[in-house]
């Protein structure tokens, strides 16, 4: 089936789109999360692996585990998201706290249930007691030890429920994340089963997202079906039996139960926010359904959300004022004074708010197809801006999952892409596009499985966008042994599977931004060195292709010396040749030469109309000869020199 987009976030295309956002109006678009980490003995029991003395071995419980990936989601999200609310609710534990709720008073107690970190904008006091817990071992309240008694989920769904309602009824995101390794805490119990589905239920008519992160230990494995399937978890019912919809975090092997579990809710934390919603997809006249578009993509840059002042003995928050200032006069310049004109020679044009509009308008937002061509005829090179992930929506026209997955279907089948012509979003310039399938995540020859199947809109482009390149000079070609030995380098220097995924290599100047903010916030000192996963393994490369490195180079010195002599012998071979062609000399001696003629010959050549016969080289030597302007086409050449002959003369 087409068009998964379950484990994709959109990055914003402005980064600073969020500073123009009014707070009031931009509280239903923040994200609010809460943590439910389960405590109980099995979750506190270290991995068999970390009784070794192995480098690799895993050390953390999955208790421990978990509370370093929130401690690492918090002190990251006070940074990245500052408007985000998060919470951590613990549940199994011996202790019971209740929620506050948003008058600060005590709300309702649930049993088993301790609110570690109350939903709400993540501040330093909270971020350094999780850091003390998690990393120091600070637990003199005992919220971890765990109860004797089993914990019941339809009390912990409704603690949730309850600290959603108080706390963020009217945020447009909520997400409940729950970390476990009990898939069965209601064994037999189809009471206590049926009644925390009717508390999921409850949720997700709140418009809460419920995910489930599950921890395998040791040779155990996390069934679903026991209890989280039975309307616990709503799964995505488009995703296929070979692409796991819950992953799942392993302790006790080679990768790190807490790079695991961080990793997959990493993957999790961001909201899906559309790039644009509800655009008509026009297939063939008449025949239209609906798609929403998602930027899978995107280059995370720092996005300034405020300004700080490190001059005090606190770093404070900047509230800034903006004011127009007139040139001549230094007066304040009003918001209705400013009027917007464009300079046409040297005049000013001024237009009005709603013809600026109507300039920008080329109609509404539309998909439309023109025609259908093989994919062969894409070149990889038509490629000049990033590929938006569009996916069916069922909001405008009834049925457009069913159309766009027999129109994906056809097009993988007939390896044909559309060409369509495209305008996005209101105001936005058309473009022509290229509408190409991309083949399903299970399927051996694809070349991006890490990016889900569907249609993308791949922008072309125009002429204007396309320049032809020249090689400078004569090119000189690599023999077919110096290729076989790159060839080879390149084989031993391969990635697992032959895939660069590039979710797993941040971008080493933002994190490098985000550990100064966090030093800043927290009152840590300032790291000396930023980590980069960017950066070549070295010795991983000296290892595995430093023999075959040291002989391509040998080879490729004494390829190139050979290049060099001969070109330094066919230069002396030209130069030494006495006289050309009779072909060629005939044409030279027919054509005169620029600086070379007389006053004489110059006037018979302007007479007889020979001038024009000369190369534009040949005119601009003789117009420089004559101290005239060597630049212009051929024409504005011969007129310039005829002029001068007329004067001389």
């Amino acid at each position: 089936m087409a068009g998964r987009n379950q484990d994709w976030k959109r990055e914003d295309e402005d980064d600073g789109e969020q500073d123009m956002i009014d707070d009031s109006n931009y509280k239903a678009q923040k994200d609010a999360i809460i943590l439910a980490i389960d405590v109980r003995d099995s979750m506190s029991t270290p991995p068999p692996a970390a009784a070794s003395n192995a480098k690799k071995a895993d050390k953390d419980s999955p208790l421990e585990a978990a509370l370093k990936c929130a401690y690492r989601l918090m002190e990251q999200r006070i940074i990245s998201n500052p408007k985000d609310m998060m919470g951590i609710l613990l549940f199994g534990t011996k202790k019971t706290k209740s929620s506050i709720d948003s008058n600060g008073r005590g709300g309702l107690g649930y049993p088993n249930c301790y609110l570690l970190v109350d939903l709400d904008i993540p501040s330093a006091d909270d971020v350094r007691a999780l850091k003390a817990l998690v990393e120091d071992g600070e637990d003199e309240d005992g919220v971890l030890i765990p109860s004797v008694e089993s914990t019941s989920m339809s009390n912990v769904l409704f603690c949730a429920n309850q600290i959603f309602t108080t706390r963020a009824a009217n945020f447009g995101s909520r997400r409940l994340f729950i970390i476990t390794n009990n898939d069965d805490p209601h064994s037999g119990d189809k009471a206590a089963t049926s009644a925390a589905a009717v508390r999921a239920k409850d949720l997700y008519d709140l418009g809460v997202t419920i995910d489930l992160f599950p921890i395998n230990l040791g040779d155990s494995k996390f069934n679903l079906s026991k209890f989280y399937d039975q309307d616990i978890i709503y799964r995505d019912p488009l995703a296929d039996a070979n692409t796991p919809a819950i992953p799942v975090s392993t302790s006790g092997q080679s990768l790190s139960l807490l790079n695991s579990l961080t990793s997959n809710i990493l993957s999790k934390q961001a909201p899906k926010r559309s790039l644009f919603s509800n655009v008509p997809f026009e297939i063939a006249p008449g025949l239209r359904i609906s798609v929403k578009g998602y930027n899978v993509l995107h280059r995370q840059t720092p996005a300034r959300t405020c300004y700080i002042w490190t001059g005090g003995d606190k770093p404070q928050l900047v509230s800034g004022e903006t004011l127009r200032i007139a040139e001549d006069t230094t007066r304040t310049v009003e918001k209705q004074e400013i009027r917007k004109a464009y300079k046409f020679g040297d005049e000013y044009v001024y237009f009005s708010t709603e013809e600026q509009k109507s300039l920008r308008d080329f109609g509404a937002p539309i998909i439309r197809i023109i025609g259908f061509k093989p994919r062969s005829l894409l070149p990889v090179w038509a490629s000049i801006k990033k590929s938006t992930f569009i996916f069916p929506s069922e909001e405008d026209y009834v049925g457009s999952s069913r159309v766009f997955a027999a129109l994906w279907t056809k097009l993988c089948m007939d390896d044909k892409v559309g060409i369509a012509w495209c305008i996005l979003r209101a105001n936005s310039q058309p473009i022509l596009a290229a509408v190409v399938p991309s083949k399903e995540r299970s399927d051996e020859d694809s070349a991006t499985p890490y990016l889900p199947s569907g249609l993308w809109i791949w922008p072309l482009p125009f002429a204007d966008d396309m320049r032809e390149i020249r090689a400078p000079g004569e090119l000189i070609r690599s023999s077919d042994a110096l290729k076989s030995k790159a060839r080879t380098i390149i084989q031993q220097l391969q990635l697992p599977k032959g895939i660069y995924n590039p979710s797993k290599y941040p971008n080493p100047s933002l994190q490098w931004h985000y550990k100064i903010l966090k030093a800043l916030a927290l009152e840590e000192e300032v790291p000396d060195k930023a980590e980069d996963a960017t950066e070549p393994k070295y010795k991983a490369i000296l290892k595995r292709a430093g023999g075959y490195l040291q002989e391509w180079y040998g080879q490729l010195e004494q390829e190139a010396g050979r290049a060099v002599a001969a070109r330094g012998l066919k230069r002396e071979a030209t130069d030494s040749i006495p006289q050309r062609s009779q072909k060629q000399a005939r044409t030279a001696s027919s054509m005169p030469v620029g600086t070379s003629l007389t006053l004489a010959q110059l006037k018979a050549a302007v007479e007889s109309g020979g001038i024009t016969k000369m190369t534009v080289a040949q005119l601009r030597d003789l117009a420089g000869s004559k101290g005239l302007n060597t630049g212009g086409k051929k024409m504005e050449l011969v007129e310039r020199i005829e002029q001068w002959m007329e004067e001389a003369a």
